[in-house]
């Protein structure tokens, strides 16, 4: 996978390169990263990339001609049609899915703009989607371009070091992760749950779903508004009120009801 990234701070968005699993994707040649910053492609003495606004307002806003000829050059390297997404607040939220979609590219280029945005005129011309990793505003997009760097490259086949390991993540199923422990047994005087020492399989497994599915309704019940559950998934979430002593009302719009019309709830 080749990723391209315009930044006036190129040296930011580089250093995704020098650690982790992006790091090792690259020393591996599993993905390449090419960065350009729009001043290289400014043509007065002063390298602007900015200028006031044509209505007034604060603040000031990225130059469409700069940017234009920095996705060209990036484009060239990667390849024409290569698909560009912009960064920015008013962007389709970048979830799991979005990661995968672009997973599956050859190759992709993300501009990360600064300041009040980038003239509409480039978004119009060069720019396929506009992409937000969340309802906050930063100030510039290289922190967002790194984190769907991060999202997209631990994806690629070979990435992890367990390919089961991207496959269980939170929001590849739907669903926030199970709950992890590791050595030793008692930490912190709590113990870790015995059903995950008890070596069967098939209850550790239905025990880390039930988890997954309890954490979610708890903490982001909006991710299960959008799934069908299924009978076995009802009833799990119904254990896992009645062990956490949950009540119902504490997650609105969810629904534990099972197709025999027993309210569990």
């Amino acid at each position: 996978m080749r990723i391209g990234v315009i930044s006036l701070f190129p040296q930011v968005v580089e250093s995704v390169a020098d650690f982790g699993v992006v790091g090792r994707a690259i020393d591996n040649r599993l993905a390449s990263l090419v960065v350009k910053d729009p001043r290289d492609f400014t043509t007065d003495t002063h390298r602007t990339v900015d200028d006031r606004p044509y209505g007034g307002g604060p603040g000031m806003v990225m130059k469409a001609e700069p940017l234009k000829a920095a996705i060209d050059a990036v484009r060239n390297e990667l390849g024409e049609g290569t698909p560009v997404f912009h960064l920015s607040p008013a962007g389709k939220p970048f979830d799991q899915r979005m990661a995968l979609r672009l997973s599956a590219l050859p190759a992709f280029v993300l501009v990360s703009s600064r300041y009040e945005g980038v003239d509409e005129r480039l978004v119009e011309d060069s720019i396929d989607e506009e992409l937000s990793i969340g309802d906050f505003v930063l100030s510039g997009g290289e922190v967002a371009a790194m984190a769907v760097i991060d999202a997209v490259v631990r994806l690629l086949p070979g990435a992890l070091g367990d390919a089961e390991s991207a496959e269980q993540d939170s929001f590849m199923q739907g669903l926030l992760d199970h709950p992890h422990y590791s050595r030793p047994d008692t930490v912190l005087g709590r113990e870790v749950p015995a059903v995950l020492k008890s070596g069967d399989h098939e209850k550790i497994a239905r025990w880390r779903h039930k988890q997954a599915l309890g954490r979610t309704l708890t903490r982001r019940p909006d991710l299960l508004r959008q799934m069908e559950l299924s009978d076995e998934q009802r009833k799990l979430l119904d254990e896992y009120r009645q062990e956490t002593g949950l009540k119902a009302d504490t997650t609105p719009g969810v629904s534990l009801q099972v197709e025999n019309d027993e309210q569990t709830d």
